[in-house]
Order: C-alpha cells, then structure tokens, then sequence
C-alpha cells in the first residue's frame, strides 16, 4: 500500500496530534473573536501565531507544533478629573459655578441680589 506524500501546509497541520492541534488553533481563533467583539469600542487587534519545528534525522521527520494568542488587552478604566480644593479633592472647577446645586428659594435669591 502507497501513501500520498503530504506537501500542503493545511494539510500537515490537519493531521498533526490526531488533528487535535487543528482544533487547539480553532479554540485560539474562537477566543481572539470573542475578545475582540467584546471591546466597548469596537476597535483592536489580536495575533495567533502558530510556529512548527521541523526535526529531520536519518529520514525520520518529527513535526512539533505549538500555537499562541495575544489577545487586546483590556482597557483600564479613564482618569477622573478633580481639583485640589482645602486640601482635599473637590469634582467642582473652582472658577465655574455649581450648575446642579438645584433651584435656589425666593429668599435666598434676594439675599444674593440685595
């Protein structure tokens, strides 16, 4: 019986450990998609890099695959601005007044005015 030479990449790849290296490198694409459609804005990148070490001695070839990701990191959360204010931290510029201080009484409008 005559075996068919292997000389196509995917081919190889298919047949590597049973074909369980196949799917170790689909569950690497499977969490690359799903990080990368899971970014709140919608933009990044992801690497797999799959690296195959080919041995050759006395007509013997031994194929060892290996496969890694890198996945987008995740964002951190953004910076709170604050202004020093007595020592503390204050959220209120202090050259702006406090829009949300809510409506102010008849009485003390009138100390303001008078």
């Amino acid at each position: 019986m005559s075996t068919k030479p292997i000389r196509r990449l995917t081919d190889l790849v298919g047949v590597l450990n049973r074909g369980r290296f196949a799917e170790k490198c689909d569950e690497h694409l499977t969490h690359a998609m799903e990080a990368l459609e899971g970014l709140p804005d919608q933009r990044g990148t992801a690497a797999i890099t799959v690296t195959l070490t080919i041995a050759f001695q006395e007509g013997r070839i031994d194929v060892k695959p290996s496969v890694k990701s890198k996945l987008p990191e995740e964002k951190g959360f953004s910076a709170t601005p604050f202004w020093s204010m007595g020592g503390g931290f204050s959220v209120q510029h202090p050259s702006q007044d406090d829009m949300f201080a809510g409506p102010r009484s008849s009485e003390a409008r009138d100390r303001e005015t008078a």
